[in-house]
């Protein structure tokens, strides 16, 4: 009898783990009973968590500034704008109009970006469940919200998380209207390719990804899905084109773009696979892995054939434009990281190399899926300094917050200052408050008077003399607007500059990473131009 207990006990494998109470064995049982809804659950929880960790950070830098300042004016206001600026981020800039209408603050600005990019891991995880199995999606969704440049987007007051939630939702649409070819996939699918590159008209190049989906699987897509894909993607451009218009004649925007290196090249690849080297290697060989030895399909398109196209042809088409025409930033092609992670996942599920001896045994399975969730755990854990570092101003282009303050330390009720350049006004604009109560000299029409984003100024003539009757006056330049090399653009930037250093003595200077900020007195008549300034 002994001996045969003993190989029944063999023959039934390993026993499960020893589970010490109720709460632990519920949630293992759940585990096990339902892997799909886990695997997608547990990365969008993840992602949230991350995405709210430090999500005030205390300041908006300059780009949060502008979607402060344009979501909080009325919708006619927003509407006059978008004819002369910033057209592309225009149905972003009303969607957040809603959000700020209830709560205008830095938490608000930056929540509806948060829960993008949680759906959007939930939607990686999905797309791993339906091409390959649900560990993958549960491994290729942690990794997307392990990734810091995920955490960096979706903690940021911009478009960028919201357009790479609608990408990666649309591409399980895709996956979704190809397995069952019917109409209201094609229509869901298309809306929501429409709703994506009107959030950002460069998320087009989302299309050129799903069309080599297709290509590489041509032999098991019928005509009916290339069908409904044209029909789907016709409607979408059509609705882009007045954008395009609008924004071809507002190109001025992008003038400040260069021509990509191998260095940008670099950056993006590192930012999508992992800024660490030990992380960025196991990436790189996960996904050749991936790519060598494919998973077998679960339906008509790949895992490969889906991933691979959205990792790389946006970028790689993008950067091949701006060769000639610079339109490339790294934001721009955000939505293409949710391919990378895919890839990864795949390959690490394929070196797993047991799923076929466990398809029967789902607690065996379900430990698998928790030993490649805590090797992600350790993947962040060795990527924390970034994570932390990414949620300080340190890392932001600039911290107006600190400008702001020291305004407001500095300045008192009616103390007139000037914007060097104007476009310096907008940290007045992104915090009203610590400007309260100060005059500014060279304004005629403030930004939603006149439709722009900073306000109009006075002519030269007239600034020189409202600059006539001013015993003092304070000076807030960037920083690029203090060095020797820079040369105004305009007749009343000129002005600014010849007036102040003709007329007025530098008494105090206070220099900041985003600006500085300086106090003239009037110069004496006896004393003539170039004669040693205090402080210099």
């Amino acid at each position: 009898m002994q001996v045969t207990t003993l190989r029944a006990a063999l023959a039934a494998g390993p026993a499960a783990p020893a589970l010490p109470n109720r709460p632990v064995r519920a949630a293992w049982t759940a585990l096990t009973a339902r892997p799909a809804a886990t695997a997608v659950l547990v990365p969008a929880s993840a992602m949230l968590l991350l995405g709210l960790w430090g999500l005030d950070r205390d300041s908006m830098w300059r780009d949060e500034g502008v979607t402060h300042q344009v979501a909080t004016r009325s919708l006619p206001e927003i509407l006059r704008l978008l004819g002369s600026v910033d057209a592309v981020h225009g149905l972003y800039y009303v969607l957040m109009h809603a959000v700020l209408s209830v709560h205008p603050g830095e938490v608000a600005l930056r929540l509806p970006s948060v829960l993008a990019a949680t759906a959007a891991a939930g939607l990686v995880a999905a797309l791993g469940v339906r091409l390959a199995r649900p560990r993958v999606g549960l491994w290729a969704g942690l990794l997307y919200a392990a990734t810091p440049v995920t955490g960096y987007y979706a903690q940021e007051g911009r478009s960028y998380a919201l357009v790479a939630a609608g990408a990666t939702g649309a591409t399980l649409l895709l996956v979704r209207a190809v397995r069952h070819a019917r109409v209201q996939d094609w229509c869901l699918y298309g809306a929501t390719v429409t709703c994506t590159v009107l959030l950002h008209e460069l998320a087009v190049l989302l299309v050129v990804a799903h069309a080599a989906t297709l290509l590489l699987s041509w032999r098991r897509i019928d005509r009916r899905a290339w069908r409904g894909w044209a029909v789907a993607v016709c409607a979408a451009l059509t609705a882009l084109v007045p954008l395009v218009r609008l924004s071809m004649g507002q190109s001025g925007q992008v003038a400040w773009l260069e021509t990509p290196g191998a260095g940008r090249a670099e950056a993006l690849l590192k930012a999508f696979a992992g800024p660490t080297e030990l992380v960025l290697t196991a990436a790189l060989l996960l996904a050749c892995v991936a790519l060598n030895s494919p998973l077998e399909r679960t339906g008509r398109l790949s895992l490969n054939a889906v991933a691979l196209p959205l990792a790389v042809l946006p970028p790689a088409v993008l950067f091949t434009v701006s060769q000639n025409t610079p339109l490339y930033a790294d934001r721009y092609v955000f939505f293409a990281l949710a391919g990378a992670p895919l890839l990864a996942a795949a390959g690490a599920e394929r070196i797993a190399g047991t799923v076929h001896r466990m398809r029967s045994r789902p607690r065996r399975r379900a430990v698998g899926a928790l030993f490649g969730a805590a090797v992600v755990a350790v993947a962040f854990c060795w990527q924390l300094p970034l994570h932390r570092s990414d949620r300080t101003t340190a890392q932001r282009p600039d911290d107006p917050a600190a400008v702001a303050g020291l305004v407001d330390r500095e300045l008192g009720h009616g103390d007139p200052v000037l914007f060097l350049p104007s476009i310096g006004r907008r940290t007045a604009l992104a915090y009203p408050e610590e400007f309260r109560g100060v005059k500014d000299v060279a304004l005629a029409r403030t930004g939603a008077a006149s439709g722009t984003l900073y306000g109009e100024e006075v002519g030269a003539g007239e600034l020189r003399r409202r600059l006539a009757g001013l015993d003092h006056v304070w000076l807030l330049a960037e920083p690029y607007a203090v060095r020797d090399a820079w040369n105004p653009a305009t007749a009343a930037e000129r002005t600014k500059f010849t007036v102040v250093s003709e007329e007025f003595l530098l008494r105090d200077e206070f220099p900041t990473r985003s600006g500085v900020l300086r106090h003239y007195v009037r110069r004496p008549q006896d004393q003539p131009v170039g004669w040693p300034q205090p402080g210099k």
